[in-house]
């Protein structure tokens, strides 16, 4: 995951972030940033469309090699 945050900044203040499927499941805040001082940890369904915003701190997730599922 492409995260510029360090470990003295607030948590969830990147407004945009791109994933990849290697990413998954995605949480936000993401596992790997500090969560004391951020909101809840939400896991967000990004496989199914590709974009979408955490309903928390709006924070925009693209999945960059997002492959629309074929509806059969």
């Amino acid at each position: 995951m492409q995260n510029s945050s360090t470990s003295d900044e607030q948590a969830c203040t990147q407004r945009h972030s791109a994933i990849t499927y290697a990413d998954l499941p995605l949480s936000c805040p993401p596992r790997d940033e500090r969560v004391w001082d951020a909101h809840p940890r939400v896991y967000l369904p990004i496989e199914d469309v590709g974009k979408l915003l955490c309903p928390y701190c709006g924070t925009e997730y693209v999945l960059t090699d997002f492959k629309p599922k074929e509806i059969e």
